[in-house]
């Protein structure tokens, strides 16, 4: 059984905080091997996304309303246990962005409806480039149950979130 490490950010996103530093501090002192039970209050995507990149598999599992555990495995040790995460996505295979949106300037929920909408009039497998002032979570999940493929992440600044979204390559809706 792999050792895991717990980190409760709850409280902290509960009272309007961001984990992230904590999380990514958390994750560089972990033990060769260790893995990291982090409790959440929604499931953390980008995170995921980002862990992903750096070796990690992940399961979530939803304990309440509000209430999510994740745990992140080191691939060696996922491999071993039997764990597998996500699928990566290869974006490297993606078409280029045919739109391309700078939405920093608005205020949510602007910046959702607006990429929401301009997804329902593109074709299936093109993608959406954009620009916003905020990690999208609400977004994200409302991409992911439409079935569509996305990456993003903050650029160096930490203040520009950079999202690309694929229109579900099967055409058919979630």
């Amino acid at each position: 059984m792999m050792p895991l490490r717990e980190l409760d950010v709850r409280p902290l996103l509960k009272n309007g905080g961001a984990p992230f530093n904590l999380i990514m501090e958390t994750v560089a002192s972990l033990e060769p091997g260790e893995g990291l039970r982090l409790l959440a209050i929604f499931e953390p995507t980008p995170l995921i996304h980002q862990l992903r990149q750096r070796g990690y598999s992940h399961v979530s599992r939803k304990i309440a309303e509000d209430d999510w555990e994740i745990i992140f495995a080191p691939e060696s040790a996922a491999s071993e246990g039997g764990q597998t995460g996500e699928p990566t996505l290869e974006t490297d295979l993606w078409p280029e962005p045919i739109w391309n949106l700078d939405l920093t300037g608005l205020a949510p929920p602007k910046p959702m409806e607006r990429i929401l909408a301009r997804l329902q009039t593109m074709k299936a497998g093109e993608v959406l480039f954009a620009l916003l002032s905020r990690e999208p979570i609400s977004l994200l999940n409302e991409v992911k149950a439409r079935g569509h493929e996305w990456v993003g992440n903050f650029d160096s600044t930490g203040t520009v979130y950079r999202i690309m979204v694929r229109v579900n390559p099967s055409g058919v809706s979630a």
